[in-house]
């Protein structure tokens, strides 16, 4: 099957390429991230992700500029539903890519991650699949995260410390703060 991935970061496609590649797939990957803030830290995700593509000779679709509009317009004033937003604009994308340049199916690395919300990626997955005739290809990838860990860290991929978005930036820090305050 032609599956097109959409691909979040580097270290959490290090699974799902190769176990799809095993699987006989005909694979390609896609880098949309709209929510990744501030520009540098888009730079070296998308950097670790051309370097996973590279390890493996995987063909990219559409190399994308770093723009926030889309997530930012997106999340105005539903900060509530973000997440829910953002798996939908950029599994949307993958759907529209994915039917344009007549794939059989989609996925994405998001379902890597224990960090993420699982299910509504996989609900937001099948609805955009539904949407635009292209199967959305469910896997739940969990259970090999460590592996992902592992494998990153062969490759010296950059590894991040938040999903992306500037409301996880900040509740990292916010976090960090009141650990600090609380030793005080």
């Amino acid at each position: 099957m032609k599956v097109l991935l959409h691909v979040c970061c580097g270290p959490c496609a290090s699974y799902p390429v190769p176990s799809l590649l095993d699987m006989g797939h005909s694979l390609y990957a896609l880098f949309y991230n709209p929510n990744i803030h501030p520009f540098t830290e888009y730079e070296k995700r998308r950097e670790g992700f051309y370097e996973l593509a590279r390890n493996y000779n995987l063909p990219v679709i559409g190399e994308e500029d770093y723009d926030p509009t889309p997530y930012l317009q997106a999340i105005a004033f539903r900060e509530p539903q973000r997440c829910k937003m953002c798996y939908q604009l950029r599994l949307e994308r993958a759907a529209q890519v994915a039917r344009k340049g007549k794939f059989d199916a989609f996925t994405t690395s998001l379902l890597v991650s224990p960090y993420q919300k699982h299910e509504l990626i996989k609900e937001v997955g099948m609805n955009c699949g539904e949407k635009y005739g292209i199967p959305f290809l469910y896997y739940d990838w969990r259970p090999y995260y460590p592996e992902t860990v592992k494998r990153s860290k062969e490759l010296g991929l950059y590894r991040q410390p938040y999903c992306g978005c500037l409301y996880s930036e900040w509740e990292r820090y916010r976090r960090k703060g009141k650990k600090e305050r609380q030793k005080s």
